[in-house]
């Protein structure tokens, strides 16, 4: 089992959280699934998978209570994710294992097996599920599908920041943020020749990876997910409600 050091992004965007609402509750991260908080269950699945020493980025004043609870060390969160993750790095080091609060049905063995398949050299590596293999696992969820010549792809809220040059990763991760859904304007940070082949259905999702790592001086490649549930997170109610239908 390798050993790593993991960072829980459980911040606040600011205002009121529609899931934390329906739920009842003041931020995402305290909501409870099967019995325990989202926060909890990633925590107990990192930890498990071998994760020694774990920081949780938080804002709320009751999820940085909950979260000391929990034997971690609670970090300040930043403005944004990608600043949250940024001073993370600088307190845990890397290699450094990145998630989401609001992963509720994370599993030990996803990530295991997201380490192991990790490329040898790789500085960054973010695990994605195709769209098939998700709609095989849970044909009733939406998620968002960034469309590639390999086909329609989700991420899965898990990246590995294996060296320090991730910090440059970072740099471009706050810079493409506002474009998440909209990978097109991504990839025309490129250039136009890979534009087009993007706009033509011939870029493959690790060809754009490898670019955009190759434009920020590091190597950035992806890691295809055989669990269509690790595309599955808490983003807006009716998840929350197939989360809790699944867990049971």
């Amino acid at each position: 089992m390798t050993a790593f050091h993991a960072l829980v992004l459980a911040g606040s965007r600011g205002g009121t959280d529609p899931v934390a609402d329906y739920a009842g509750v003041s931020a995402k991260a305290l909501i409870e699934v099967g019995g325990s908080t989202m926060l909890a269950r990633v925590v107990a699945a990192l930890r498990t998978a071998g994760a020694t020493r774990i920081g949780v980025s938080v804002s709320d004043p009751a999820v940085a209570a909950h979260a000391a609870t929990l034997d971690v060390e609670v970090l300040p969160a930043e403005a944004g994710p990608s600043r949250s993750t940024r001073s993370g790095l600088a307190a845990l080091g890397t290699p450094l294992l990145v998630t989401t609060a609001d992963h509720a049905l994370l599993e030990p063995e996803w990530i295991t097996h997201f380490l192991a398949a990790t490329p040898a050299g790789a500085d960054v590596t973010a695990l994605l599920a195709r769209r098939d293999v998700i709609e095989a696992a849970v044909p009733d969820t939406q998620r968002t599908y960034l469309r590639f010549a390999d086909g329609g792809w989700s991420g899965c809220n898990l990246f590995y920041l294996a060296s320090p040059k991730a910090n440059a990763a970072l740099d471009l991760w706050s810079q493409v943020e506002a474009d998440r859904k909209r990978p097109w304007r991504i990839v025309r940070r490129l250039g136009t020749g890979t534009l087009l082949r993007y706009l033509v259905g011939r870029l493959t999702l690790d060809q754009a990876l490898m670019r955009l790592g190759a434009a920020a001086g590091l190597s950035a490649r992806a890691v295809a997910s055989p669990y269509g549930l690790a595309a599955v997170d808490v983003d807006k109610p009716a998840d929350l409600d197939l989360v809790r239908r699944l867990v049971g």
